[in-house]
């Protein structure tokens, strides 16, 4: 099948910018606990209680990860049609009008050729011009799992659903070389097209321990070769998963199409490290000349760097959304529940409420906020103002559905000279060691404040989720630790008693946030859904996102309050509070 070669000119480059919005992801494969007797145990009876409302699931089974193409999202990810846990994988496809409400699909991509019998894995699309979609994505060819790099096209453009997805026999497009491990050589990312008329994609993958993002061109989209030099390397990260590569705008909050480039641009540089299972990312300069990627100055390139969200989230992908004019980011959140819980609630695995992407107005970070369509299920607004709260005081959040809700406060404080002194001991690097060892019960000074979620009644259950403010002597400086605590989320026991199964993970998740307290205000809004807990502090400058798994805390029996165990008075100066509807169609 032939594709479509790059014209030149300004008129193609604006197609590029006005059409190269498509992206797709479904990645989370690398390393995960492999039950293969589990894989087609299908479902019976799916279990409720836990089952999120409004964030993106299907029915049943073990999902993983967008697209915008002529007035629809469409939405691929990794899915396992006969089983709650990872196995039989394919393509599974969904498409929405509005991000919120979502209608299932014939999956798109499933093992079925050569190059990709043994399994298809996380890829992305472009769009060509004449309007033309194309898939790359990752196939297994053998057991040895050596993988390569497929395409697939639309069978039927017409076709708005874009239902069904032909693999021509003319793949694999890209195999690896001698230089490549052919076993840590996956997820291509969306293309861009440079000003030298040749599209460019970076791969994932790695070199002994140096995490790889392998650059390849071509000029029709269908030849590809490799450039002498990646992308992107690191020393010391392990695998590369997940790679994503885009432009933000420096002067606007506009979302930039992946082939943007210009003086008032910066670029993003995103990866998924295999050994840490956690997501980092750098904010630098594409040089073109060069074709390589310079992360800023100060900003650290590796383990502990910057991060989307310091809790449960991997596997992201951004896309740029041009009906709105925005890059939008969709992560994934695996179950933090034993094994054999998986296997009894009947599913494994969600979708997050996608999030706006924009840097920050200090160019040093990227600020993220949920989607303004997810504000439509909201109802039964209330409204707190004005009000303190006291050493060890707890006041609840009426009027709404606390196991399915949506909260937005803004907490102010009269004193910053109060706050504990930071230990220098302490490594800032590891917030989330600081959480678990200073949680909620651990009264400070200026903290912990925050909100309580998903509480039973008598607090036998419970995760809150505070801010901590420090004094770093020796930097004479504020720091302020945001904290979400899923150990004391629920009653059951989080051991595995199956054979190789994993045990709950339940941790208290940290990021700090890089806000100006002149004002003495700190900001915080919560996505609360049954199991997950999304938390944006101070405009979405740190998000952490929480699993959480009550045995009393569900439905109608749980319980959100505002709290303050420090010594000093906070006031809460504005709580706004709302009941979340589900979606008319999801799935």
């Amino acid at each position: 099948m032939a594709l479509l070669h790059a014209p030149a000119g300004w008129d193609f480059y604006f197609l590029v910018l006005f059409m190269c919005f498509f992206a797709i992801h479904s990645c989370v494969e690398g390393s995960h606990n492999v039950f293969t007797n589990l894989q087609s145990s299908v479902a019976g009876i799916v279990k409720q209680e836990h089952r999120t409302a409004y964030h993106f699931q299907p029915a049943k089974h073990w999902i993983n990860g967008p697209m915008y193409y002529n007035g629809f999202y469409h939405l691929f990810y990794q899915y396992n049609p006969k089983g709650a846990v990872w196995g039989n994988i394919v393509w599974a496809h969904s498409v929405s009008k509005d991000l919120v409400n979502w209608i299932k699909l014939e999956p798109a991509i499933y093992p079925s050729k050569p190059f990709d019998k043994y399994g298809c894995w996380s890829g992305s699309a472009t769009v060509l011009p004449g309007n033309k979609p194309v898939i790359l994505y990752t196939g297994i060819v053998d057991e040895n799992n050596t993988q390569v790099q497929n395409y697939a096209v639309p069978a039927d453009l017409s076709d708005p659903y874009l239902r069904k997805w032909i693999k021509p026999n003319d793949n694999p497009l890209i195999v690896s070389d001698e230089s490549i491990n052919k076993t840590a050589f996956r997820d291509p990312t969306t293309a861009w097209f440079g000003h030298d008329g040749h599209w460019r994609i970076t791969i994932g993958g790695r070199r002994k321990h140096r995490g790889m993002a392998f650059l390849y061109r071509s000029k029709d989209f269908k030849h590809w070769i490799k450039a002498k030099h990646p992308l992107h390397s690191v020393a010391g990260t392990g695998n590369f998963e997940c790679p994503d590569f885009f432009p933000v705008s420096v002067t606007t909050k506009n979302g930039l199409d992946t082939s943007s480039f210009g003086e008032n641009v910066k670029h993003v540089m995103k990866v998924s490290l295999d050994v840490t299972r956690y997501e980092y990312y750098t904010i630098g300069t594409y040089d073109r000349g060069l074709d390589k990627y310079i992360p800023d100055e100060n900003l650290i390139d590796g383990w502990h760097g910057l991060r989307y969200d310091y809790g449960n989230f991997y596997a992201s992908k951004s896309f740029y959304d041009v009906s709105k004019q925005r890059r939008i980011l969709w992560g994934w959140a695996n179950e933090s529940d034993t094994t054999e819980n998986d296997v009894k609630k009947g599913w494994a695995g969600i979708q997050l409420i996608p999030r706006t992407l924009v840097l920050d107005t200090n160019g040093r970070q990227l600020v993220q906020w949920p989607i303004e369509e997810v504000e439509t299920l909201r109802h039964n607004k209330v409204e707190l103002s004005n009000k303190d709260l006291l050493t060890g005081q707890q006041i609840e959040i009426d009027g709404i559905t606390p196991a399915q809700a949506d909260i937005d406060v803004t907490f102010t404080f009269d004193n910053l000279e109060k706050a504990e002194p930071l230990d220098p001991s302490w490594d800032i690097h590891d917030a989330q060691k600081i959480c678990g060892e200073r949680d909620s019960t651990v009264q400070g000074s200026l903290g912990p404040f925050g909100l309580i979620t998903l509480a039973s009644e008598k607090l036998e259950e419970y995760t809150p989720v505070f801010f901590r403010i420090f004094k770093d002597q020796i930097q004479n400086q504020h720091l302020v630790l945001l904290c979400s605590d899923a150990s004391r989320s629920t009653l059951m026991s989080g051991k595995s008693r199956m054979h190789g199964g994993s045990n709950a993970y339940r941790p208290s998740f940290g990021g700090f946030v890089s806000v100006d307290l002149k004002d003495k205000s700190l900001s915080l809004r919560s996505l609360i859904d049954h199991s997950v807990v999304e938390s944006f502090a101070a405009g979405g400058k740190t998000v952490i996102t929480s699993r959480v798994y009550p045995t009393q805390a569900i439905f109608d029996q749980a319980h959100l309050y505002a709290f303050n165990n420090g010594t000093e008075s906070v006031k809460i100066r504005s709580l706004s509070a709302w009941s979340m509807r589900r979606p008319l169609h999801m799935n």
